[in-house]
Order: C-alpha cells, then structure tokens, then sequence
C-alpha cells in the first residue's frame, strides 16, 4: 500500500486519491499537494517551490523503497586544477569529481562519506594523471594492492567506494586513456 508520509502509519493513499496516475485535483493545486491534505512528516506547499523543495525543508536520511530514476544527475565537484601538494576530494560538494594533475607531486584525500552502514562512492575523471606522481590515501584497496598507470596525457575513468564511512576505500579503474 502506497502512504502519503514516510511511515506506514501516515495516511494512505486510497483509489479515490488517485487519478491517471497522480493525485487528483482535489488534492493537487498549482504544481503541489497543499497542506490539508498532506500528513504529518510530508513537505506541505508552503515547502514546494517553483518545483523544488527549497533547503529549510528537504528531509534528510529518509529511506525510500522501490525507486525508479529516469534521467538522473550527480553533481560536479570540478576541483580544476591541483597544482601539486594536497587535494581533498569533499563527497558533500558532489560525487562525481573531475581534476587535472598539472605540476608537481599530488596527495589525494576522501572527505565526508556517508555513514558507516551506507554505500557512498564517487568518479574519479583525473586529467594527465600520469604526467606526475599521485598518492593516493592508504585507506585505499586496489586490485592486486596496485593503484593503476594512469595516463600523462589524457583522462582516467576511477571509481571509488565505500561501506565502512571511508575505514576503507575500494578503488578501480573504469576507463584509462580516454582523450
């Protein structure tokens, strides 16, 4: 049974509620369902902006079960340029990352995983990766305990993931040598 809410004990959606897939216009008014008609731990209409939910009121740590994603985004964190020393690698400014190695030695960090009993991972597209040396954090599992060659001139494909809140990361190449 399908609920308005997040726990079973909310309110249910029953048959009346329901047309052509979507709430009917008695219950949906200009792009949101309006507050008499949500239940207690719901985002009401004064919450639904433009479309979105603004940040005050997006609900965090909510399990959803059964999902179907259509056309879905991660968000960029393109760091650029690293400039050699050390390079934190922030999963809150997105998990999908993109780099170029440039001059000098480069010492990546993993920063912000989510908690220790949720997968969280993230690409890796590191420009010339190969053109200096690049350390990765010792928390790191490779395959065969061997970081991969990456390419001097062209972009590496890596991905990364964890289960432990970063205790340990597993690490392996997508792509090498893309251009």
């Amino acid at each position: 049974m399908a609920y308005i809410g997040k726990n079973p004990t909310d309110v249910p959606l029953v048959a009346g509620d329901i047309a052509n897939d979507a709430i009917d216009s008695q219950h949906y008014a200009a792009g949101s369902v309006d507050a008499e008609h949500m239940s207690v731990n719901s985002i009401d209409s004064d919450q639904y902006i433009d479309g979105s939910i603004d940040s005050e009121h997006l609900a965090t740590g909510v399990i959803l079960d059964d999902v179907l994603l259509k056309d879905y985004g991660e968000v960029t964190n393109a760091i650029g340029s690293t400039g050699g020393g050390t390079q934190d690698i922030d999963l809150t400014l997105g998990n999908s990352v993109s780099a170029t190695v440039d001059t000098s030695a480069n010492t990546f960090t993993f920063s912000n995983p989510t908690a220790s009993d949720e997968l969280c991972g993230f690409t890796l597209m590191l420009t010339n990766g190969g053109s200096q040396t690049v350390n990765w954090p010792g928390t790191v599992d490779w395959a065969a305990a061997t970081a991969p060659t990456l390419t001097a001139s062209g972009v590496d494909a890596l991905v990364f993931w964890t289960i432990d809140g970063g205790t340990i990361w597993n690490g392996a190449p997508v792509a090498l040598t893309l251009s």
